[in-house]
């Protein structure tokens, strides 16, 4: 199944409906027709359905992100800045180049549209498919779950989004209005509960990159999260911990050691499985974040020196912390020399190196390691956000914590904490344990914080950052809105 935009899709009904002389039916019509007719059929739709997750995390769904909040940031060249100093527009003009565009909000928006009009036809088709009733009723689950997943990328960074829970039959069920972010979370929520019921627990046999229930029950405790939903998202988060399918690894970096992928699915609940052979799927991101000019073998063979960690992020970690090894102001370079910080790169001799995406035997800029969408950490951060937005710094919300800190190698919190302070401990605990994995950015706009953290988030290559309340979301692609009359900008971006 080619994927396709939707915008593409609209454009293309509103010529066949408008032209009387045509008279060809259309392909698509003929393809839904024959297809879903085996159990063979149903697979390769689920699998078509997943795929839009390879345009997502080539870079989109990291980067566009992380380059808006205050961890990492992009050297400043025509399409990645933007992001950076808040200066795009609804057109993404700057980022309309091929490469610029994997990582561009526009792809988020592409791929998770291509996404959801996949599931879709999955939804409406695969259950009159004669195969294992079993098998048939699981496939309906890791669809409903993608539909969910596709949804909630799309709210958490545009707002008031399309919801689209049909295929695109026609003209007239392709044009589709906005909903209310309220109205696409209680789809969310509706599209998990299906989901949890449906899909098996996690086991040794799960194929890789697919979902089961308690990745389901993750992405319920974090939409949850974002929703203000404090009750739900303690529930679901603690039913992930309650399970005990998962375990946090010994030690975080081991996360992302190739040689340890694996066992890192211990945690790794759900990843963009990358791999750097043809004809498979991978990322850019081991040729960002390594250094220019490829010269850190144990980076990747092809790296560019395009993103850094900012000095003040590297500097508030405790140097006790495991996590603080993710990054680096040095790296032994092709001839065994250690280059350091003020040599790393000419944009400023403060760049900091992330160490999360390093592949040495990388083929050119694809690399096999994996991108974390759902971390088992991440259950314990937000049942304990929950916890303490509902009852303050309960002992409950101290020993989730203590979990993630343990296991960092840095001391517990210290006791008799505020709610507030407790909550931006764990606000800054979450900042420490996902830096780099395109998750900050949505904890600084969802507390509001980041009108606040964003100023004070500069250096020598940024001196200057000026969030407005409007960049709490990007704006719907402009390519939609003139391609959908029904379609128009969110209110701060008109």
């Amino acid at each position: 199944m080619k994927p396709f935009k939707i915008y593409f899709l609209v454009a293309s009904l509103a010529v066949l409906t408008s032209c009387s002389k045509l008279t060809e039916k259309p392909y698509s019509s003929i393809f839904t027709d024959q297809f879903y007719q085996t159990a063979s059929d149903a697979e390769a739709a689920l699998t078509a359905a997943y795929s839009p997750i390879s345009g997502l995390y080539n870079t989109a769904a990291v980067c566009a992100s992380d380059w808006s909040a205050d961890q990492t940031y992009p050297r400043p060249v025509v399409g990645r800045n933007t992001l950076t100093l808040f200066n795009y527009d609804a057109n993404y003009t700057t980022q309309k180049s091929f490469s610029r565009l994997f990582e561009s909000p526009q792809q988020i928006w592409e791929s998770s549209y291509q996404g959801i009009e996949k599931v879709n036809w999955v939804l409406e088709k695969v259950p009159n498919t004669p195969m294992d009733v079993a098998r048939r009723d699981q496939i309906m689950g890791e669809a409903y779950f993608l539909r969910a997943f596709y949804h909630w990328t799309l709210t958490k960074n545009f707002g008031d989004v399309i919801l689209k829970t049909t295929a695109s039959t026609s003209l007239t069920n392709a044009v589709v209005a906005k909903s209310t972010q309220a109205d696409i979370y209680k789809q969310i929520f509706a599209d998990l509960d299906k989901a949890v019921d449906a899909l098996p627990g996690y086991s040794n046999a799960l194929q890789k990159g697919r979902t089961c229930k308690e990745v389901a029950l993750l992405l319920y405790a974090k939409a949850a999260l974002y929703n203000g939903n404090w009750a739900l998202a303690f529930e679901k988060a603690k039913a992930v911990i309650d399970s005990k399918k998962y375990t946090l690894m010994g030690e975080v970096t081991d996360l992302y050691h190739i040689a340890r992928e694996d066992a890192a699915r211990q945690e790794n609940m759900w990843a963009f499985e990358c791999e750097s052979a043809t004809p498979g799927l991978s990322s850019q991101l081991m040729s960002l974040y390594g250094p220019r000019n490829s010269d850190g073998p144990a980076y990747g063979t092809s790296t560019f020196g395009s993103a850094f960690a900012y000095q003040a992020f590297f500097d508030s970690f405790d140097p006790a912390d495991a996590r603080r090894k993710l990054l680096d102001t040095n790296y032994v370079n092709k001839s065994g020399q250690v280059i350091r910080q003020k040599d790393i790169t000419p944009i400023t001799p403060k760049g900091v190196l992330v160490k999360k995406y390093m592949d040495a035997n990388s083929v050119g800029i694809s690399s096999t390691i994996n991108v974390p969408i759902f971390r088992y950490a991440d259950a314990f951060l937000i049942a304990a956000e929950a916890e303490a937005r509902q009852n303050g710094a309960t002992k409950v919300a101290y020993d989730l914590m203590h979990e993630i800190r343990f296991r960092a190698h840095v001391n517990d919190l210290p006791q008799g904490l505020s709610k507030d302070g407790f909550i931006e401990a764990v606000l800054q605990e979450r900042s420490w344990e996902f830096f780099g994995e395109g998750d900050r950015w949505y904890d600084l706009t969802r507390t509001g914080k980041f009108l606040t953290v964003i100023p004070a988030a500069v250096n020598d290559v940024y001196p200057v950052r000026t969030p407005q309340p409007k960049h709490k979301y990007f704006p719907i692609p402009q390519d939609e809105i003139n391609a959908n009359a029904s379609v128009q900008q969110n209110d701060p971006w008109k």
